[in-house]
């Protein structure tokens, strides 16, 4: 069983006036963001990570080296296909112009058919394929029993865990995924559990591993009927 904490980055200056920064470059965390991603870095420094793999742009670079303070020797990985969403001709945009585009509405309802438009734009399903890919081969190449932290953004992180969870991606923004929230999805043989979601405080308890190493079988990756205990 691997585990992924999948962290979007801290709340950048684009976050707090309302802009949808994409790829733009040189958007980086404000004073807020700053502080949120020290806090959770220290917050997650008991959980021995395995490796942090990090979107390419700058605000999920900075947040996962606020992840790294304390971690000495653990390695950094850099994942394009943990980037944003190449939004194409929306990007530097404000989110209140794009709520007038008639894509808006598409993206609201119905985004496994939305395609940003220009040279660069993508569409959200290729987005999901590209970023569940990732998680899928960092889980492979990092292998079981490992938990590992996948810094990304907001549209990516809810089109991962809708994955996880079996939803249409249709379905995704009933997801919510807040600056320098923590999701944390474990995935087991026969599936995936979302066992925690846009988490911005609390304890961090239950991702500690056990102090003995619990006996393999195959009931691992059965579901609780009726819910069970909890951690």
């Amino acid at each position: 069983m691997t585990t992924v904490l999948l962290i979007r980055h801290g709340r950048t200056p684009a976050n707090a006036s309302g802009v949808l920064a994409g790829w733009t470059p040189g958007v980086h965390l404000d004073d807020t963001g700053v502080t949120q991603a020290a806090a959770l870095g220290a917050r997650l420094l008991p959980v021995p990570v395995a490796a942090i793999v990090s979107s390419p742009l700058e605000r999920c670079r900075e947040t996962g080296a606020a992840l790294l303070t304390g971690r000495e020797g653990t390695p950094e990985h850099v994942d394009d296909r943990l980037g944003e969403c190449r939004y194409g001709d929306w990007s530097g945009k404000a989110l209140k112009d794009l709520a007038k585009d008639p894509l808006w509405k598409v993206v609201q309802a119905h985004p496994s058919a939305a395609t940003f438009p220009g040279p660069e734009g993508e569409s959200m399903r290729a987005m999901q394929a590209r970023a569940v890919e990732a998680v899928r081969d960092w889980n492979a190449r990092l292998g079981p029993d490992t938990i590992w932290v996948a810094v990304s953004h907001g549209d990516v992180i809810k089109a991962i865990v809708a994955d996880a969870l079996g939803m249409h991606l249709d379905q995704f923004q009933r997801i919510q995924a807040d600056p320098c929230s923590l999701a944390v999805i474990r995935y087991t043989e026969l599936r995936p559990f979302v066992v925690r979601l846009n988490d911005t405080g609390g304890s961090i308890d239950a991702l500690l591993p056990p102090k003995k190493k619990p006996t393999r079988r195959r009931g691992s990756s059965d579901a609780a009927v009726g819910g069970g205990a909890g951690p």
